[in-house]
């Protein structure tokens, strides 16, 4: 056989799919409608893939795909979702609990956790920290936010759509983008901290 299935009793595949040389398929998988699994992918369980394309020496685990499509040596999951029109480009890491839908993930970019990525173009080595929100809807309409190549976007940033973030610039954590960024920016956007003995002795100290 040119792939291995463990369990196939635990193991869907689909009339249309194929699935090529060396993969490995655990069981509780289901690789459905016109799907392909390339070459020397590992489909770890708990995965869903349907009408998608993974490339060649991937890593899934536990992770849902519709209408997807995964370039060559790329790990999803766990528990990552790529909707219709999510197209990864080769060598990335799209981590648990990260959703793409409609968007194009540049090679070699990194998003780790807990991120939105909704109507959107990528750059390629881009790293996109975690609980980055992509905010691509305004109530009435979608808008897309495009984001260069070799960009940092820290943890608890907000991209409001429409906007660009330049190539090679670094957004800190906690920014709230609104307006375009030229190229090689650093932009950080927050409330600045304070402390107050008096509000501290009200909280915690019983205190006037």
């Amino acid at each position: 056989m040119e792939y291995t299935v463990i369990s196939p009793a635990q193991v869907t595949l689909a009339e249309g799919v194929r699935v090529g040389r060396g993969a490995l398929l655990y069981p509780n998988n289901a690789v459905l409608g016109e799907s392909e699994v390339g070459a020397g992918t590992v489909l770890y369980p708990g995965n869903i893939v349907r009408d998608s394309r993974v490339g060649e020496n991937c890593e899934l685990t536990a992770s849902v795909l519709e209408g997807a499509q995964v370039g060559a040596g790329c790990t999803v999951g766990p528990f990552a979702h790529l909707r219709p029109g999510a197209e990864v480009g080769e060598g990335c890491r799209i981590g648990n609990f990260v959703e793409v839908k409609n968007a194009r993930i540049g090679a070699g970019t990194r998003v780790a956790h807990l991120t939105y990525i909704g109507d959107a173009e990528v750059g390629e080595n881009c790293n996109i920290g975690c609980g980055v929100v992509f905010c691509n809807y305004d109530g009435r309409k979608k808008s897309r936010t495009v984001v260069g190549k070799n960009c940092f976007i820290g943890s608890n940033v907000n991209l409001v759509a429409p906007v660009e973030i330049g190539e090679g610039s670094y957004i800190a954590a906690g920014t709230t983008v609104t307006e375009s960024v030229p190229p090689r920016s650093f932009v950080i956007g927050r409330s600045r901290q304070g402390s107050s003995e008096t509000l501290a002795r009200r909280f915690f100290g019983g205190g006037k």
